[in-house]
């Protein structure tokens, strides 16, 4: 299971919006923005990668580095934090045009990560249903992508349930300037437009040239090391 702390309410500069957006307000907030992806898409296709599983090693990687993005609440009601989160993620069949979901560990070891999620990925388009892996550890978020539609907004709600603390990350088709709607839905008790705003910026970052040029030396360097043995 995967390591967490406990919020420290009484001193979290956030308490007040806590309580506020859980006990009287219970909403969740989202927001669309695009994201250039033309040096992803490069990336890509330069070194052989797939887009869809290295978009989700790189959302992956920014949510785990915002603490908002990563709160839950224990058995007690508690708020705390994992310390990291893995993806649950959309896998389309072709052949019915149904879907299923799956899940992958995560790591920032881009190489390792890029090998378990495609394997995962492919076992997964064997299968049918909704779950398609079991075991799914509790420090999940959802990941999908509509590749057939360049939307500018994604609503997703439980009915008659609560807001999600954990983000749900909808990436819709991409435009001929590279320009890829990105939407993140969360419970607003937990983050606000700020929060939000980072993971936008971040993505972005993650998405530069340089970024992606050193996971994939990491990733040919630890080949190297390996081939040596």
């Amino acid at each position: 299971m995967c390591g967490y702390k406990k919020i420290d309410l009484e001193n979290w500069c956030r308490k007040e919006h806590y309580l506020y957006y859980t006990n009287s307000l219970n909403v969740e907030v989202n927001m669309t923005a695009n994201i250039d992806v033309s040096e992803l898409l490069t990336f890509c296709h330069t070194n052989g990668y797939k887009f869809y599983p290295t978009l989700i090693y790189c959302v992956t990687k920014v949510l785990n580095r915002i603490e908002n993005f990563k709160m839950f609440k224990d058995k007690n009601g508690d708020l705390c934090v994992w310390d990291s989160l893995v993806p649950n993620y959309t896998i389309f069949h072709e052949e019915d045009h149904t879907f299923s979901d799956c899940w992958t560990d995560f790591t920032d070891d881009f190489g390792s990560f890029y090998k378990n999620i495609t394997s995962d990925m492919e076992l997964g388009k064997t299968k049918r249903g909704i779950k398609v892996k079991s075991g799914q550890p509790a420090n999940f978020y959802c990941v999908s992508c509509t590749p057939w539609t360049a939307f500018t907004a994604v609503s997703s709600r439980m009915v008659n349930g609560g807001a999600a603390f954990f983000p749900i990350i909808t990436a819709g088709k991409y435009d001929d300037n590279y320009q890829m709607p990105v939407n993140i839905t969360i419970a607003h008790a937990v983050a606000d437009g700020y929060h939000i705003g980072l993971f936008f910026e971040y993505l972005q970052e993650e998405m530069s040239v340089e970024c992606l040029k050193s996971h994939h030396k990491a990733t040919e360097e630890a080949a190297a090391v390996a081939f040596r043995l």
